[in-house]
């Protein structure tokens, strides 16, 4: 009788279906939510059906990693996604080197917002290269019904309220920072299921 393999390349879960044309998908949608900040986006059917996510990764922030990162791109994992499923599903399917230091993170994955760390430690960039910042994926428990933040700036026409639930009581604040060292700063990208949204670091927060 075969037995089941609870380690190795056999209990890895698939990454993107169709790899290249997927990631085109995912890159798209990412760049229309930046785009448009504060906006919720589906991610396509085809990918969010196929796509494995490790736990405690959810459908549109595997997408999103296995989309952007690659072998020269560091991956920082907070506590809760730093765990072995995961560390083995980035590496297999993206090749992505990982790394212990937020700030040396080109992305940054955070499954627990709760317990996140502040923006201001994660790679800001410099004023010559601000597009070197880190570019940090938050997985929340909704994208609606949390606390709302008025949002203003480019991509915006006058306001757009947005409301993400689970993020830290600090969170406003970082928001408001990252924005003041505009071009400096990080881009985040919030996930939840199969939806995501973003926040550049081009917007600022009103009243």
């Amino acid at each position: 009788m075969k037995m089941a393999m609870d380690t190795g390349a056999d209990a890895l879960l698939p990454g993107l279906g169709d790899p290249v044309i997927d990631s085109q998908r995912v890159f798209r949608a990412v760049l229309d939510a930046m785009a448009r900040p504060g906006t919720l986006h589906e991610l396509p059917q085809a990918v969010a059906g196929s796509v494995g996510a490790p736990a405690p990764f959810e459908a549109a922030t595997a997408a999103v990693v296995l989309a952007l990162a690659d072998q020269e791109t560091p991956v920082w994992l907070d506590p809760s996604a730093d765990c072995a499923a995961v560390r083995q599903h980035l590496r297999f399917h993206c090749g992505c080197p990982l790394t212990g230091n937020a700030a040396a993170a080109v992305f940054a994955v955070v499954a627990d917002p709760g317990a996140m760390p502040p923006l201001s430690a994660f790679d800001q960039g410099s004023d010559e290269f601000p597009d070197r910042s880190t570019t940090v994926i938050v997985q929340v428990p909704a994208l609606t019904g949390g606390a709302p933040l008025e949002l203003a700036g480019p991509g915006i026409r006058d306001r757009v309220r947005f409301a993400p639930g689970g993020l830290p009581a600090g969170f406003r604040r970082w928001v408001a920072d990252n924005h003041a060292g505009f071009p400096r700063g990080v881009d985040l990208i919030l996930t939840s299921g199969a939806r995501l949204a973003a926040l550049p670091r081009s917007t600022r927060l009103e009243g």
